[in-house]
Order: structure tokens, then C-alpha cells, then sequence
């Protein structure tokens, strides 16, 4: 369970997992799925000020429910008042037909190899059992490194349970934010590709079986943590997606160390006057070593607005 948790926590860190699932063939939910209620909620929102500058912390989840509210109050008159609005990486940075082609030529195997070969035993049967489960080919992926696959597959039993990134939080806030506000990113979409296919093997793999082995955990799994971000509960959501980061090499990467730069980032703009609202994956602004807790090494003081 661990080691599927560190799979969850990686997709909730990660902006463009459903925009580059070109490997995955067309999905929809299932015809007679009833309806759901929209659910509605408070997310938690900080902030961090003096006397000319104010920065905004918005923890985003790249996935929701149609429908879903949560932008009302605090959240959508930041936004509004924001003079400067920072995502992970650039809104529009995915939207480039080369930037996807960056992607696809660095998720694919180039060395003759299957990314089944490079299973153990145990490994590639729990991973072609999942395929089978999802009734997917189970070469569906060879063709591919761990890491992309390993985001598909996680991707895959949330878009039959009708999440997307079009109701996601990401296109919201870039919507509800004024436009003449400055829109920036925190990253390149290169750097968070690189993040992923400079793991180590072995990083990527778990990863990838972090999905395969708890296949019909996942939708359930993610329901769990947009309840819990939906009540503003950064503390069960910090349990839901970091506690099990038990790879070292992945925990750096997708979370601490980025945090750490992040908050670098919000010191050097606290320099300089403004409202900067910042939208990054909820994980970063849950649990220990996150953003909040940088900044307060940094000598900040970071208050709970909702």
C-alpha cells in the first residue's frame, strides 16, 4: 500500500497527466452510471504579506467531479484582486503541438527493449493482470518507459469514474483570474518531463507498480482525497498522498526539493509589490517539508485565509 501511495502522490503533483495520455485508447464512463451530486466545499487557501506584497498558496487537484464547487468566497476575490497568476508550469504550455512531441519522444524506449522486459518476474504479471483488468492489451505500453506508463495507468480508472482535466482546478483558476493578470509558471513543461524520465529505473518502475498492483484502489483512493480537499483538510490530505513517499529518489523529486525552490521563488517575489495568486498540486502545500514549511524556515509567516 505504500508503494501505491507514492504512485497517487506523484499524479497529484503532476499538472499534464491526462493532456499526454496519447497512448491510451478513447475511454468513457459507463452509460448508465447515475449521476452524482456535485459536491461543494472550502479548499484551503494561505497566504504570506507585508506591507506591498501579498502571495497566495492554493493547493490545486489536477482531477475533480463534474461539477464540482469550490471557488466561491476567499478563493475567487483573490484571484480576481491578483495581479500575477503561477502555475506549475505556463497554462498554454501544453497546448503546443511540439511540446507534445517533446514528451512522446521522451517517454518512448529507444534501446530495442519492451518496457516489459524490463519487469521482473512478479512484476510483469501483477502490471498484465491490471491491463487486463482495465481490458487493455497488455502491450498497450511496451513501446514506452516506466514513468509515462505508469501515469496512463493511474489516469485510466479515474477517467471511467468521469474525472478530467477539463473539470479540473487548473483551467478554473486560469479563468477566474483576471485577464490582464501576468499568468507565469514555477517550471518549464521540459523540467517537469525531466523530473520524471531522470528517475532512476528503479524509481520508475515503482511507480508504474504503484498502479498496476492496486488497480481498483485508485478510484476510490482519489475520491478519499477530494473529500479531503474539498473540507480543507490539508492534514488528511498530506496522509493520503505523501506518507507514502517512502522512494527517497522519488520523494525528492516530485515534492521537497521543489518545495524548497518554490519557496526560494516566493522569498525573491515578497521584493517586489504586487498580488501573486499560486496554484500548484495540493501535495506541495500538505504534510511535513512542504512549501509552507520552507517558507517558514525562511522566516515568513504563512496564514490559513479559508
Amino acid at each position: 500500500m505504500k508503494r501505491f501511495k507514492a504512485g497517487i502522490a506523484a499524479l497529484g503533483v503532476l499538472a499534464f497527466s491526462l493532456q499526454f495520455g496519447a497512448a491510451v485508447p478513447a475511454i468513457a464512463a459507463p452509460e448508465d452510471a447515475e449521476p452524482a451530486a456535485p459536491p461543494v466545499g472550502k479548499p484551503a487557501l494561505w497566504k504570506v504579506a507585508d506591507e506591498d506584497t501579498t502571495v497566495y498558496l492554493f493547493g490545486t487537484i489536477h482531477a475533480l467531479p463534474e461539477g464540482a464547487r469550490w471557488s466561491e468566497g476567499p478563493i475567487e476575490a483573490a484571484l480576481s484582486g491578483a495581479d500575477e497568476l503561477v502555475t506549475e508550469i505556463p497554462m498554454d504550455a501544453a497546448k503546443d503541438p511540439a511540446a507534445q512531441q517533446m514528451v512522446m519522444g521522451k517517454a518512448m524506449l529507444t534501446d530495442g527493449t519492451t518496457l516489459r522486459d524490463r519487469l521482473g518476474e512478479k512484476d510483469r504479471a501483477s502490471y498484465e493482470a491490471a491491463l487486463g483488468t482495465l481490458g487493455m492489451p497488455v502491450a498497450t505500453f511496451d513501446r514506452f518507459e516506466p514513468w509515462f506508463a505508469g501515469m496512463n495507468m493511474a489516469m485510466i480508472p479515474l477517467i471511467k469514474e468521469g474525472y478530467s482535466m477539463e473539470s479540473g482546478v487548473e483551467l478554473a483558476v486560469d479563468e477566474l483570474a483576471a485577464d490582464d493578470a501576468i499568468r507565469t509558471g514555477l517550471e518549464t513543461l521540459d523540467q517537469q518531463i525531466d523530473m520524471f524520465d531522470s528517475l532512476p529505473e528503479q524509481s520508475q518502475v515503482s511507480f508504474l507498480m504503484a498502479s498496476a498492483d492496486n488497480i481498483d484502489q485508485i478510484a476510490p483512493l482519489m475520491k478519499r482525497m477530494t473529500s479531503a480537499w474539498l473540507e480543507g483538510d490539508p492534514d488528511r490530505l498530506a496522509e493520503l498522498m505523501n506518507l507514502g513517499l517512502d522512494d527517497e529518489s522519488l520523494a525528492n523529486a516530485l515534492l521537497y526539493n521543489r518545495n524548497a525552490k518554490w519557496a526560494g521563488w516566493v522569498d525573491d517575489r515578497m521584493d517586489r509589490p504586487g498580488t501573486v495568486f499560486i496554484a500548484v498540486g495540493a501535495g506541495h502545500l500538505a504534510g511535513e517539508r512542504s512549501v509552507q514549511d520552507f517558507l517558514g524556515e525562511r522566516g515568513f509567516t504563512v496564514t490559513r485565509v479559508q
